[in-house]
């Protein structure tokens, strides 16, 4: 009888993982894999070199030890200089590792990566940092790229602009990314590819931070070369829709609470090795949850000075692949900065003359039409990104408006002007009104309400939002600049447009369906919704009599009636809407509680409403044959459904030919024109025309 075969013993030196075991390293036959590492499924690497041993090794046994050489590109050589830690590999086709990408053997697109290393990260070196890489002269295409430093490597992308590359190891938290990775893969396992899928097939197409065939083409190797917040952060978002995949279905949802703990730790970890990963993780999360959103956001953009993303990299010596997504996601950064700004009232941090970016192109968006998945639930590509582009500009009027009237030195100037404050005011916003209606003729028709594909998802919603958003943060600033000193036709005029913008709003709100409801749904949208419920409480503060206010309060009723259903049946988004509606109504409450009581102790001041006949106002009305409020009859029906284009089309609109004699509570559709955005009215003895 024939012995069986015996594994044949290795000749050259263990692997990484047999040495720190102590183990012998043996291999099966005709397998690059050793028995132990293929047993315990792990990479079977030889990046760390041999422990130093006690016994004085022979010189002439020094080459033997280290055992045949390997070839080394600049990336390993620093590799070699990094400290002796767990370390990140990259798996090979043949079961072994390599440090960096540009040792890969065979096409990949990660080779010559600036942002996306996997031991190294990256920091611009800035106009008056201490290195000055103009002393090396022109950037030739057959010129060296990559210079040595003291623990790091400056590495050139153009004739004027340079990076140092430093290694990961030896970073806080470095030694625990495979652990988190680990942790993060075992809590989805065994669905994380179903996962990615259903991320890539609804999330990516509207909010495209990420280029699809590079995660998918570290994803085919392993999890573990991901960044370990950003791998989570995929997952999180994915598992929204759950249930959109049937085989997933089955099965019991993963903890979505340990998920975002752990992904939020490993995210505090990497952004001390910053790469463009880190700010496409960041952003992913804070469109899972907006905690500590202003905070993350200003974190994330101080992260994206440090990689140059402020900086126009068309001309940069990396690849073309990393170029579009650069843009993207500078752009993605750029939006986060400003939706953020909006909804949580504090100044915004990117600075316009320090943000050089060129407007997205096609050619930054790899993907197109003939990616789309057909299965049903999905979203469609195309139009997510015509919906992402749009996005940008809209943010960028958002930027103007928040700088226009929203700063601290704006809000002084309106009060310094006293009387004269609302006329500044309307000045100021009226090159942004310009902006608002060019922005909304330049809209596709596939950027309509009604354009969804049968059994698709659409997030048209969430940019529509943003413009009613921003409608709404000019007319209410408009709103505030009133006064009892305000000429009475000039307020009861922009009572009444803020008012057509308030119905248009609550219209936008109930006309949702379920394609838009259940698709993504950008992280400003929360408050963008609450929006829409502060401004309804500032007119009902400030209403001219108590038919008015009770208008108002109808209204604020019915449009929470629709957050809380819609909540209640997954959008989740809408909740925060009504908790923060809760709350100013219930300091509106509280004011005038408190306003009633001080009325009735000062009997002095007080007049009867029975024995004078007034009503109490807080501005007094112009005279009129009727004071009664004709919404029901009038273009302000609320009893009709909302149509887009059609009563309250999806314009910025203004209002000409209004007559100064009526009151807003009689308008009709005759004094009310939606389709300009001019008006014009009579301030006093001044004649003339203002458009905004």
């Amino acid at each position: 009888m024939t012995p069986p075969q015996q594994p044949k013993p290795r000749k050259e030196r263990p692997c990484d993982a047999c040495r720190k075991r102590k183990s012998r390293c043996v291999l099966d036959e005709d397998s690059p894999v050793c028995v132990l590492c293929r047993f315990h499924n792990q990479d079977c690497t030889f990046v760390q070199n041999p422990q130093s041993r006690k016994r004085k090794v022979p010189s002439d046994a020094v080459e033997e030890l280290d055992g045949p050489k390997r070839r080394h590109s600049s990336s390993s050589t620093r590799s070699r200089k990094s400290p002796s830690v767990q370390t990140r590999v990259i798996r090979t086709n043949n079961g072994t590792g390599v440090e960096e990408y540009d040792d890969l053997d065979g096409p990949s697109l990660l080779k010559k990566t600036l942002g996306l290393q996997n031991k190294h990260h990256s920091q611009y070196i800035g106009s008056t940092r201490g290195l000055e890489p103009g002393l090396l002269g022109k950037l030739s295409t057959t010129g060296k790229e990559e210079f040595p430093l003291e623990g790091a490597t400056l590495r050139r992308v153009s004739s004027n602009e340079a990076f140092v590359l430093m290694p990961d190891p030896g970073t806080q938290g470095y030694e625990d990314e495979l652990d988190d990775l680990d942790a993060i893969e075992a809590i989805v396992k065994p669905h994380g590819k179903a996962l990615v899928d259903l991320y890539f097939r609804i999330v990516f197409p509207s909010f495209p931070v990420v280029h699809k065939e590079v995660y998918l083409e570290k994803y085919s190797r392993s999890y573990r070369e991901f960044s370990p917040p950003l791998l989570a952060a995929v997952y999180l978002l994915a598992l929204y829709y759950w249930t959109y995949d049937n085989a997933l279905s089955k099965f019991t949802k993963p903890d979505v609470g340990r998920l975002e703990k752990l992904a939020r730790k490993a995210l505090g970890d990497t952004i001390h090795r910053p790469k463009l990963s880190t700010v496409q993780a960041g952003l992913l999360l804070l469109q899972h949850t907006d905690t500590d959103s202003a905070e993350l956001t200003a974190q994330l953009v101080s992260v994206g000075y440090g990689l140059g993303l402020h900086l126009d990299a068309s001309e940069w010596n990396i690849p073309v692949w990393e170029k579009g997504l650069r843009k993207r996601l500078s752009w993605a950064l750029y939006m986060q900065d400003k939706w953020s700004s909006l909804g949580s009232g504090r100044p915004a941090l990117i600075n316009p003359s320090n943000w050089d970016l060129q407007p997205v192109t096609n050619n930054d968006f790899p993907e197109n039409a003939s990616h789309e998945d057909d299965q049903e639930g999905s979203s469609e590509v195309e139009k997510g990104r015509i919906l992402f582009s749009h996005m940008i500009s809209l943010s960028e009027i958002l930027a103007e408006l928040l700088e226009t009237i929203f700063t601290i030195k704006a809000s002084r100037e309106v009060v310094a002007a006293g009387t004269n404050g609302l006329r500044i005011v309307l000045e100021k916003v009226k090159p942004v009104q310009l902006k608002l209606k060019e922005w909304y003729s330049n809209l596709p028709e596939c950027l309509s309400m009604e354009s969804t594909l049968v059994m698709k998802l659409n997030s048209v919603g969430y940019l529509r939002l943003a413009y009613v958003a921003t409608e709404i943060a000019l007319h209410r600033r408009i709103i505030l600049a009133l006064s009892p000193s305000t000429d009475t036709q000039l307020y009861h005029f922009c009572r009444s447009v803020a008012h057509v913008r308030f119905m248009f709003a609550i219209d936008f709100v109930q006309s949702l369906k379920p394609q838009h409801l259940s698709s993504f749904w950008y992280f400003a949208s929360a408050r963008n919704f609450a929006q829409i419920g502060v401004f309804g409480t500032l007119l009902l503060s400030t209403a001219t009599d108590a038919e008015e206010a009770d208008f108002y309060r109808t209204k604020l009723r019915e449009f929470r009636w629709t957050l809380k259903i819609n909540s209640e049946n997954g959008a989740r988004y809408m909740k925060p809407a009504m908790t923060l509606l809760d709350a100013n109504m219930a300091l509106l409450a509280e004011t005038t509680a408190n306003q009633s009581a001080s009325c009735a102790i000062d009997k002095q001041t007080t007049i009867s409403r029975a024995d004078t006949g007034r009503k109490s106002e807080i501005h007094p009305l112009p005279t009129t044959s009727a004071h009664t409020f004709m919404y029901a009859d009038g273009p302000l029906s609320t009893s009709s459904g909302f149509a887009s284009p059609g009563q309250y089309p999806f314009e910025s609109a203004t209002y000409s030919n209004h007559r100064p004699h009526e009151s807003p509570a009689t308008l009709s559709s005759e004094t009310v024109n939606v389709q300009t955005h001019e008006f014009g009215y009579d301030l006093g003895n001044t004649q003339g025309m203002w458009t905004y």
